[in-house]
């Protein structure tokens, strides 16, 4: 039946497939400490989520076995590219493909489908994808799909970095595979490379001064002092999962090839700061982008534009300072006083 599974995930695209035991995370006692220690910022979720977070039989009663998956969404990043004449934003890399969500759950579906088949009627299975309470790093890693690093995100051997992770919690009783072990090493790239010192020490995050946390899960201001660090980034951060060296094995995966959307990379940020309600939702549907939603993400390019010092912006800018959304208007104005005072 194991193998049967694993069959049918590589035929619906997906890369890795390997079985973890549905018992009590190995890192349920550090999860609870990070949270009391609030470095989960205004992820309010994670603590409501708690519980079933550390104890997958609340989740799904009488599961026996979790299903890791992973989808690579590895790129060839072009070289030598001219640059740019006007202010562009960074984008990370794994949004600029179309909703993973949407892609890799259709295809989950199908997978989840299938184990019931196998099993029988009386079998239960739920899939998730970024969206259930599972601690799905700590399932990768029991399940030998890859190891956490020290920048807290899942490393495969065969894929680095870049992967999608996907779980399927069943009551079927599939023999678990072999855990994986940590191999960083002495390495501390990672935690180098964080533009806002965001990492507390070797596999710890403060979430509250993590770039992807900023531009993406923040609803409100983006805290003065750090907005500096965050440079052109206007949706996520990939500067310590860029600098692995486990990414020389990286390779293309195929589930999300098809889905890739290369414009999203650099995206012009005036153009964006003059986007309405409209033309924000016409450009970012269907894409993880429109999570920030229209009033977070011209917040994050204010500070982007702001950052770049660029003064043919300004127009722009003095526009967005009437925006109606008030964040938007907040930032726009911070924007022109950095940009001003450049000029001086």
């Amino acid at each position: 039946m194991k193998a049967k599974i694993h069959k049918r995930a590589i035929e619906l695209g997906f890369d890795l497939c390997r079985i973890a035991p549905a018992a009590k995370p190995v890192h349920a006692a550090e999860f609870s400490r990070w949270l009391d220690a609030n470095r989960h910022g205004d992820m309010a979720y994670l603590k409501r989520t708690s519980e079933k977070r550390t104890d997958p039989q609340l989740v799904l009663a009488d599961a026996k076995s979790i299903i890791a998956l992973g989808v690579s969404y590895a790129t060839q990043e072009p070289q030598g590219q001219p640059k740019e004449k006007t202010p562009a934003g960074a984008v990370a890399r794994y949004a600029t493909f179309r909703d993973y969500h949407d892609v890799i759950g259709a295809n989950l579906k199908k997978l989840a489908d299938y184990t019931i088949e196998l099993g029988g009627s009386q079998t239960r299975s739920l899939g998730y994808v970024d969206t259930g309470p599972i601690l799905e790093r700590d399932v990768a890693q029991r399940s030998g799909l890859g190891f956490i690093g020290k920048h807290t995100n899942l490393i495969s051997r065969q894929f680095g970095n870049w992967i999608f992770l996907a779980e399927i919690i069943t009551t079927l009783d599939l023999e678990p595979d072999v855990a994986e072990i940590n191999r960083c090493g002495s390495c501390t790239k990672c935690l180098s490379a964080c533009p806002t010192n965001a990492f507390v020490a070797p596999f710890e995050l403060d979430a509250r001064r993590c770039i992807s946390y900023l531009t993406i899960e923040l609803k409100g201001s983006i805290p003065v002092e750090l907005r500096p660090a965050i440079g052109n980034r206007i949706f996520g951060c990939d500067d310590c999962l860029e600098v692995c060296p486990w990414n020389r094995f990286a390779r293309e995966g195929r589930m999300m090839r098809e889905y890739r959307l290369p414009d999203f990379r650099k995206p012009n940020l005036v153009e964006l700061l003059n986007l309405d309600a409209a033309g924000f939702k016409k450009r970012f549907s269907g894409t993880p982008i429109i999570r920030a939603k229209r009033r977070g993400l011209l917040r994050n390019v204010a500070v982007a534009l702001g950052n770049s010092g660029d003064a043919a912006s300004l127009p722009a800018l003095e526009k967005a300072t009437s925006d109606v959304e008030p964040l938007v208007a907040e930032h726009a104005a911070w924007a022109i006083q950095q940009i001003e005072a450049r000029r001086k």
